[in-house]
């Protein structure tokens, strides 16, 4: 008797192709459910409806098709045990050998922003789930597919081995089917968790995974194995992006790019550029072009600019391009890149150039790991505007200051804490990140700004906690200081403030990047 496969699947990619050739080449008999069933026929595939196999219809509107004996049976039963088959004899069930199978798009139905609760609960797959797993626990016997791209592989299995699989491409598939219906399994929960759960109980499971990507050369070390996963089954972020050249992307590429992409999201109106070290800025600018905004970065800090990373907020255009080429770069990433800009920057074949149409994406949580487990925040992703700010000096900020100051406070947001940037002319001219002591990191900005810092401003990410870091920045020329305010000894900053005729503005925010 012909082997039987079923056929139950929401994304027909590489179905018609599959079914013809287990019709053809290896004399499989089909049973299919509803649109795979017609999908087949259109096709020319003989198959048999589930159905008509099981003599039982459809019902409830689709929701029960293959839940029944005659499916589950074939899957479930165990061919090395007697009674199995014996049971399958006296119930007219035939053993089924492969099932492939994937599941209603859930997530993609989710991500529609107009979907309603009722449509999404519509969209939870109740017999594909029962049937994978049926098959994955049941692998020595038979083999389950979840993933259009297994069919090939599929295939080629069946021709190296006379028609048959080995145990061990069986035990794969099967580990990848519980992979993917606990990803699926997980969706539903956090979808309806914030649907259903009141808020003081939303955070009692944190559920996290993610389908491997790519495998990295290596981690932050050439000792440290790294792999690169995509959460979600439908493809979002770095995951979207396309890369025109360059060496293969490393973990501290992919971090350090991922930092530069949230800084340059700040600025969606004007042309800007950032660049980045060691998740970093070292230089960042807006332009009245892109070209400019890239150079007036660049100059910020030109040393440490080599090697770094540079963001884009633009696509590159032929201007910008030929300044790239000027200087060694590892990874430079923009919404675009225009023909004659492509060319250009092939004369530097080295520098991964990536392509990230939506650079303004904002993750909703952020997860570190710790010892025996992990930290979960809501990502620091507030609109930055200076309606709320607090002028608490005597002088108070002209228009022009406080459009460089919101500049400043932007890019401070970014920048590892203690974090103090000194900014004029929407470019930043000092940075000191990640100073144990505040002071020091108004020391290492105010130095490199040198003479610049004459007439410039200076944003903090954190308060003062003494009046030591405003007289350092009065010595040097800062006009005015931005920073969250907070500090048992604000006064002190304000009063020193106000004798050295600084313009001093409060946030009530901070923006600690540890």
């Amino acid at each position: 008797m012909a082997r039987l496969a079923l056929l139950s699947v929401s994304n027909k990619t590489g179905l018609i192709d599959l079914a013809r050739t287990l019709v053809a080449e290896f004399e499989f008999e089909i049973i299919s459910s509803g649109g795979t069933a017609t999908a087949l026929k259109e096709a020319g595939i003989p198959v048999t409806k589930v159905a008509e196999y099981t003599g039982s219809p459809e019902i409830l509107g689709g929701r029960v098709k293959t839940l029944h004996p005659r499916i589950h049976g074939g899957i479930l039963a165990r061919r090395d045990v007697p009674q199995d088959l014996t049971d399958l004899t006296d119930n007219q069930i035939r053993a089924i050998d492969l099932v492939a199978v994937n599941l209603y798009p859930f997530e993609q139905t989710i991500s529609k922003p107009d979907v309603s609760l009722a449509d999404a609960i519509e969209q939870i797959d109740i017999g594909g789930p029962a049937m994978l797993r049926a098959s994955a626990k049941n692998h020595d016997h038979l083999t389950v597919l979840c993933d259009p791209e297994q069919y090939n592989t599929y295939l080629e299995e069946l021709r190296k081995n006379s028609g048959e699989t080995s145990l061990e491409f069986r035990q794969k598939c099967a580990l990848a089917t519980f992979q993917h219906t606990a990803n699926y399994d997980r969706a539903i929960a956090d979808y309806l968790s914030g649907k259903f759960t009141p808020e003081s109980t939303a955070g009692a499971q944190f559920n996290l995974s993610g389908k491997e990507q790519q495998t990295l050369r290596y981690g932050e070390n050439p000792h440290q194995n790294a792999t690169w996963y995509q959460t979600g089954t439908t493809p979002t972020g770095w995951t979207t992006s396309s890369i025109l050249q360059g060496k293969e992307l490393s973990y501290n590429n992919l971090v350090d790019l991922e930092a530069a992409r949230r800084l340059i999201a700040e600025f969606p109106d004007t042309p800007a550029a950032a660049i980045l070290k060691h998740t970093n800025p070292c230089g960042t600018a807006l332009g009245t072009t892109l070209a400019e905004a890239y150079q007036k970065a660049f100059d910020t800090d030109s040393v440490s600019a080599f090697g770094g990373i540079v963001a884009l907020n633009r696509p590159i255009d032929p201007a910008t391009a030929t300044a790239l080429t000027q200087t060694f770069l590892e990874c430079i990433v923009a919404p675009g890149c225009e023909s004659e800009a492509e060319a250009i920057i092939k004369k530097k074949p080295k520098v991964r150039v990536l392509i990230l149409p939506d650079l303004t994406q904002r993750p909703a949580q952020t997860v570190k790991i710790i010892a025996g487990g992990f930290l979960a925040q809501d990502s620091d992703n507030i609109i930055e505007t200076t309606s709320t700010w607090r002028a608490v000096t005597e002088k108070q900020p002209t228009a022009e200051e406080l459009a460089e100051l919101l500049f400043a406070w932007k890019v401070a947001k970014h920048v590892k804490s203690n974090a103090i940037v000194v900014t004029r002319d929407r470019t930043t001219i000092g940075i000191g990140a990640g100073q144990m002591n505040r002071v020091g990191s108004v020391k290492i900005a105010l130095e490199q700004a040198a003479e610049k810092s004459q007439g410039a401003i200076l944003a903090s990410d954190g308060f003062f906690p003494f009046d030591d870091c405003v007289k350092t920045a009065a010595a040097a020329g800062i006009t005015a200081i931005v920073q969250p305010g907070g500090s048992m000894r604000d006064r002190d900053s304000i009063e020193a403030a106000n004798q050295l005729g600084i313009t001093m503005m409060f946030t009530d925010i901070r923006h600690f990047l540890h």
